[in-house]
């Protein structure tokens, strides 16, 4: 992983809703559906944003929200 960051989400300074703590690892993940899965296509699943408390390991997820 790289190093920790701040992050600003949504003009607001993303905190751990579990410890607090304000520095987080990030990574995308797919949200995989069932019909998705069923036919072999789930690397076309929309992504989510991940980001992992540098502290006590909490993810916190976002759905990128259009207009």
């Amino acid at each position: 992983m790289d190093t920790p960051q701040k992050f600003e989400i949504y003009g607001k300074t993303l905190a751990c809703s579990h410890c607090g703590h304000d520095t987080f690892y990030t990574r995308e993940t797919l949200l995989n559906t069932p019909a998705m899965s069923f036919f072999n296509l789930a690397w076309m699943n929309d992504p989510a944003d991940n980001y992992i408390c540098a502290q006590c390991g909490h993810i916190e997820w976002f759905f990128p929200m259009e207009g």
